[in-house]
């Protein structure tokens, strides 16, 4: 496979690849990641394969609009605080998923992590392609990656286009689960426990 390097002006060429099952890459404003449209078995398994993940680590879902939540997870009022404060932004919100979410897309897990970007470009890519699911640009295991260069050294010959550019934070998005009745951080990014916090007061 050839893999080329495109300008943030092939929206439209992106989303076609995302329609086709392909795995993308491209720069957020956390890290670099790696997406593929949800809804397709295809798609989510070349991207386990591509990143060398294990099938039992789910991969969160990015979607355009903090509206658009409901649709796809029960929303608890500490969620909707943690929306309102965050979202678009750095964080990525676990929450119970609904029934008709395939096991297959949450790893068998009953919840579903959600992020909303806060990146034109990948807004603007989500608006074309409908929810994807994104993992970041790196083997399992490794740091993530940040610019084009080093997301092409790692993933030449692996995935037909990589999107030009580099992320403006260097740390992944915080995870936050709120989908057992208490907030849990699992992971932290630029968004701190403290900021976190104080909007569930």
């Amino acid at each position: 496979m050839n893999t080329v390097l495109v300008e943030k002006d092939a929206l439209d060429t992106v989303a076609k690849l995302v329609a086709a099952n392909e795995v993308v890459a491209f720069p957020t404003e956390t890290v670099f990641g790696l997406g593929v449209k949800f809804g397709s078995h295809q798609a989510l398994e070349a991207l386990y394969q591509v990143k060398h993940r294990d099938r039992g680590k789910a991969i969160s879902m990015m979607i355009s609009k903090p509206e658009a939540i409901e649709q796809y997870a029960y929303v608890n009022e500490e969620a909707k605080k943690i929306i309102r404060a965050f979202m678009p932004g750095m964080i990525t919100i676990i929450l119970k998923k609904k029934p008709f979410i395939d096991d297959f897309f949450t790893a068998s897990l009953d919840t579903i992590g959600i992020r909303i970007p806060d990146d034109p470009f990948v807004l603007s890519l989500l608006e074309k392609t409908g929810p994807m699911l994104v993992t970041s640009a790196n083997i399992s295991g490794n740091e993530s990656l940040v610019d084009d260069q080093a997301v092409m050294k790692v993933f030449s010959g692996k995935i037909p286009i990589i999107v030009k550019g580099e992320s403006i934070s260097k740390k992944a998005s915080t995870i936050v689960d709120v989908s057992k009745g208490k907030v849990e951080i699992l992971r932290l990014g630029d968004i701190t426990k403290e900021e976190i916090m104080e909007v569930l007061k």
